[in-house]
């Protein structure tokens, strides 16, 4: 990611409170020299910071604990000054449950706030269910708009009661922010088959709606199907199934929101698994256009709907205690400056007490830059786990948050006794085998290492994968390759076949860096493995980097501080613009090897250019 200087924005000097002159005035000229002083309690300062993750209070004790996929809005009636939030189906917080133990159900959880400081739950969009929705199906991510004077509330039914079921898209309408709500009464898009399998539903989910040059529109879709955008009718009730448009290829995107901004469209939109506990790779991208419907292309004009999938990161976890961060909307505070409103996840608290794999996601808030014409949470820096300044939430208050960009990390001295250029003709003597594969599937021809991909794989407990390691050096480090994986660039299905980089502690314990194909995608993978781990705690987790290209550079960053250790990716597909994506934290020790994997499936070869250790900058 390129970063320049960006503007900083400087909080003014602050009014004296009318209150405050008042009492100040009424002292001078109501004390004299035989009256008593009069005792003045000074009203409590005003907050000008908060902390993630937000928690709003609940009547009768307790707060909000798991608020997903959450969409905002200024009020938007005369003498309104609240923002108002909304989030998936769920529990509040752990002890909310039904006498029975089950956790209850809120359909739509809604919070409001006057202050960013100090969030208050005020209920449910939805008692019951609507008809339509099947008896047990969530109720999922709400977005919110206003426009003829009401409130529209889109969101996506899990599962229908109507024949064949499916996921669909809802909407709600009410004259208050709150509610009580009307909704439509049947589906806003109705449940559909996924083209690329007959018979299968497709995961018409995640709505976003917006109005652009005199239309509206609604976006939904997920990895079964993509993400697709229809035109509304005016009265924003009905959708054209005719008018139907593919927004992005299937099996990379889901939870879309899109922003104008500076003459384009910029659609955000998240990938990898939302809901793994402690190994959630959830990141948010984004791409942009002219035109609402497309095409959308990231920073180096890559097509959302291309096998090597475009996008171009705006927020990935940074090695903190948040993973996951993802499923955003984006809104503007009363100062100007652009905020997103998000999930993550505590790796250290990732479930419900009662239920070990019921991932708990609370709401995230952190401020928006643009760089170069491109979004990114605070200057790169990704989830914020530190005091923040808070936004300006009430007309004429300024905007504390000042830009801070992140530096990105850059190769130093190269450790010549952990690298090897492969123009040799053998392995240098650092490298050895966990399981050495056939004779005839690896070889070095002169200028690379050729490593045949395997019918074989390195992933929970099946680990009959070759591994090619050497030491990896004491302290930070930065480790990179370049790999050709000649896998088609676009088709189905050679799925998991992938080459790269991985560091190796065992086979249950890794951290891997891979090109990889995946259905009718090409992405680039950043995984870790972990064992042994609690009953019902997942092992195996990954993110999605950058674009691969017909060469992928990967790296991967070791840092260690306090004890542990983080291990940040980064992928080019040109070798000089690099793409970084997030960070795992692990243990895997001074004993960790570096690697090279070639695995998923036979029948393709994978060719590794080098290896170049070196230390690393800053």
């Amino acid at each position: 990611m390129i970063l320049t200087d960006a503007v900083s924005r400087f909080e003014s000097r602050p009014r004296l409170p009318v209150l405050a002159v008042m009492i100040s005035v009424g002292l001078l000229i109501g004390c004299s020299a035989n009256s008593s002083p009069v005792s003045i309690t000074p009203p409590p300062p005003i907050a000008k910071t908060f902390h993630n993750p937000i928690q709003a209070v609940v009547a009768g004790g307790g707060v909000v604990e798991d608020c997903p996929d959450p969409s905002i809005i200024h009020g938007k009636i005369a003498g309104d000054n609240f923002w108002y939030g909304y989030c998936t189906t769920g529990p509040l917080n752990d002890s909310d449950k039904e006498s029975s133990g089950n956790y209850r159900t809120h359909l739509i959880k809604m919070i409001k706030t006057e202050d960013f400081a100090t969030w208050t739950y005020v209920g449910d969009a939805f008692s019951v269910r609507p008809a339509w929705i099947a008896p047990t199906a969530g109720m999922w991510a709400p977005a919110i708009k206003f426009f003829h004077n009401q409130y529209y509330l889109y969101y996506a039914a899990q599962d229908t009661s109507l024949p064949g079921g499916g996921g669909a898209i809802g909407v709600a309408t009410s004259s208050s922010p709150t509610g009580p709500w009307t909704d439509k009464g049947e589906p806003l898009v109705a449940p559909e088959d996924a083209i690329c399998c007959p018979g299968t539903r497709r995961w018409a989910i995640d709505p976003e709606m917006i109005q652009a040059n005199g239309q509206n529109y609604i976006y939904f879709g997920s990895y079964v199907g993509g993400i697709s955008a229809r035109t509304l009718s005016a009265d924003g009730l009905s959708s054209d199934p005719a008018s139907e448009v593919a927004i992005t290829i299937d099996n990379k995107y889901e939870a879309v929101n899109l922003v104008s901004h500076g003459g384009y469209y910029y659609l955000f939109a998240s990938a990898s698994n939302c809901c793994n506990g402690p190994l959630t790779g959830y990141v948010v991208y984004a791409a942009r256009s002219q035109n609402p419907l497309g095409p959308f292309v990231d920073a180096q004009g890559v097509s959302l709907l291309n096998s090597r999938v475009g996008g171009t990161p705006v927020l990935a976890q940074n090695g903190n205690r948040w993973v996951g961060p993802g499923h955003n909307s984006v809104f503007t505070d009363m100062g100007g400056q652009d905020w997103f409103f998000y999930h993550a996840i505590d790796r250290n608290k990732p479930f419900f007490a009662a239920v070990s794999g019921f991932t708990k996601r609370p709401a995230m808030l952190d401020a928006l830059d643009w760089v170069n014409g491109w979004p990114v949470v605070r200057g790169g820096q990704g989830p914020s786990d530190s005091e923040q300044p808070l936004p300006a939430a009430q007309a004429g208050q300024k905007s504390l948050y000042v830009t801070q960009l992140a530096v990105a990390d850059q190769p130093g001295t190269v450790m010549p006794g952990f690298s090897d250029e492969f123009n040799a003709t053998a392995l240098g003597s650092q490298w050895s085998w966990v399981r050495q594969p056939a004779a005839g599937t690896y070889q070095l021809t002169g200028n690379s290492f050729r490593f045949n991909t395997q019918a074989a794989d390195l992933f929970v407990d099946f680990n009959n994968a070759s591994v090619l390691i050497e030491p990896a050096p004491a302290g930070d480090y930065m480790v990179e390759t370049r790999v050709t994986l000649n896998v088609p660039a676009s088709g189905c299905c050679h799925n998991y076949v992938q080459a790269g980089l991985v560091i190796y502690g065992d086979d249950d314990n890794y951290i891997r860096l891979d090109n990889v194909s995946f259905n009718d995608t090409r992405q680039t993978e950043f995984a870790k493995e972990l064992a042994p781990v609690p009953s019902r705690y997942p092992r195996y987790g990954s993110t999605w980097i950058g674009t691969p290209g017909d060469s992928t550079w990967l790296r991967i960053v070791k840092r260690s501080s306090g004890g542990v250790e983080a291990y940040t990716g980064y992928t080019s597909n040109d070798g000089v613009i690099w793409t970084r994506g997030g960070a795992w934290t692990h243990t895997l020790g001074s004993a960790a090897k570096i690697g090279l994997v070639s695995l998923g499936g036979a029948g393709f070869v994978a060719d590794f250019d080098y290896v170049r250790t070196s230390t690393v900058l800053p």
